[in-house]
């Protein structure tokens, strides 16, 4: 090594000092309202250096906001037991425990079998293929509430595997396959995420929120029922957009059935490890969907999954302390719930929505939400993340609808929903985003033409059905 040359794993210090400038500039720059104390707006420059850096990447996502808790610490904001108090929020171990029993689901191929049983079933046609994918992707996302882990570890997988059994590899033989599937897979992936508070790790942010900032409780079971039909009308309509916009040269694909079942007697049959993971998952699922019907917590029946998969030897400690992402997420999870926690105190969005209202003028709630839920959508073509687009609008927009008179339940909905729908607009809108993108079936064009088309589809299904649906619930 050159003397020169950084020790790994050091820090890009040109972004580091951008992350830090932004921050400054926010606390020293921005006029701070009469409603927010000092020691709130210097929250403010402390939240948007943490917010820069999870966008700039300077360090790892979770080293980030632990920096910004110790200097929130250090600027004498928050006290130290308030700085960690996050990581003690029952949420943070639920997707602790749903993210190891989701490891044993992926590392035991039991979500793999749930991906090919659909193919095999279901894979006669090119559409039929893509259906099937998206499927399984909604099934495994009932429990996994990683995208990345589902997308990287099992969907994408097995559909580039189905594009290149009829020939369809990057370049001259994409067409033929393997773009309309890798597009289609993808945008039913962006679904599944709306449709399932497990869909990805970053709704639970969005449960954080809407109670503190409105007191409304997002649990599993609403979460799930309120997502079901327009999340299955939405998938029924966007296979048919991405065959109408991407139209596969293969129509007809028999062979997809039979690599499924002979990918599945490769596999073998289920052993005992596998038949108690499965017992396991349908009694945490079952707490999960009968949560009002008992006392015993979501968090409570996560952790405890994983404490039974610990004691059967299925799940070893030494491999789940290897799962980094994991920690990780538990790391910039628990720090992005003080942060918000603390933010909301300080009343920080209610001052950014006060001045946001005033500018807007006073209206009836539904024509500003007609106003607000576009501008909401479509600047996620500047965002990288869904948990970006939680931290950043979520709070202003829900205050700001809130204020106009809009049911609550109603409003909490929709932007938790196209939150994260917005992530199919672009081709790094979420983590899954590039893995998808990056196996170039599909280029930047493409991507963005059907990304557009189908966002427009999911706006008016989840705005129209879904509203629809919701007021059937009593949800508003």
């Amino acid at each position: 090594m050159s003397k020169n040359a950084q020790p790994s794993g050091m820090p890009d210090l040109p972004r580091l000092a951008g992350v830090v400038a932004i921050g400054l500039a926010v606390y020293w720059l921005l006029p701070r309202p009469d409603s927010v104390t000092e020691e709130g707006w210097r929250l403010l420059g402390v939240f948007s250096s943490a917010i820069a850096g999870l966008v700039l990447r300077p360090l790892a996502g979770g080293a980030v906001l632990f920096l910004a808790l110790v200097a929130a610490v250090w600027t004498g904001t928050m006290t130290l037991e308030r700085a960690l108090s996050g990581f003690a929020t029952p949420s943070v171990w639920l997707v602790v425990g749903a993210l190891l029993i989701a490891h044993v689901l992926i590392e035991t191929s039991l979500a793999r079998r749930v991906a090919l049983l659909f193919v095999r079933y279901f894979g006669a046609s090119s559409s039929g293929v893509a259906y099937a994918l998206i499927l399984s992707d909604l099934s495994l996302a009932t429990m996994i509430p990683s995208n990345t882990s589902r997308a990287g570890g099992v969907i994408m997988p097995i559909t580039r595997s189905m594009a290149e059994l009829y020939g369809s590899h990057p370049g001259s033989t994409a067409k033929l396959l393997g773009t309309f599937l890798m597009v289609a897979v993808y945008q039913g992936e962006i679904v599944a995420t709306a449709t399932f508070l497990t869909g990805q790790a970053g709704n639970f942010i969005a449960v954080e929120l809407a109670q503190s900032l409105a007191g409304y409780e997002l649990t599993w079971s609403r979460w799930a029922a309120a997502g079901i039909v327009p999340g299955f009308v939405s998938v029924a309509g966007l296979v048919w957009i991405v065959s109408k916009l991407l139209p596969p040269e293969i129509r007809r694909t028999p062979h997809a059935k039979e690599f499924a079942a002979e990918e599945l007697r490769k596999l073998g049959k289920m052993g005992i490890r596998e038949w108690i993971t499965i017992a396991l998952v349908g009694t945490v699922c079952a707490l999960w969907i009968t949560s009002g019907l008992h006392s015993i917590p979501v968090a409570l029946a996560s952790v405890s999954g994983t404490c039974v998969l610990l004691l059967v030897g299925i799940l070893r400690w030494r491999d789940a302390i290897r799962q980094h992402a994991v920690w990780d997420i538990m790391i910039w999870y628990g720090g992005v719930i003080t942060l918000g926690r603390a933010l909301s105190d300080a009343g920080v969005p209610s001052a950014l929505t006060d001045v946001i209202g005033a500018a807007l003028g006073e209206m009836p709630w539904l024509p500003m939400l007609f106003i607000a839920l576009p501008i909401y959508f479509f600047a996620h073509y500047g965002l990288a993340s869904i948990t970006m687009h939680y931290l950043t609008l979520f709070p202003v927009f829900l205050l700001l609808l809130l204020d106009q008179g809009a049911p609550v339940g109603l409003t909490v909905y929709l932007l938790t929903c196209l939150a994260n729908l917005s992530a199919g607009l672009t081709h790094y809108g979420t983590v899954p985003s590039p893995i998808f993108y990056s196996q170039g079936y599909a280029s930047f064009q493409q991507w963005w033409k059907v990304g557009f088309a189908v966002a427009l589809w999911n706006i008016l299904v989840w705005c129209s059905v879904g509203s629809l649906w919701w007021k059937v619930l009593g949800i508003w």
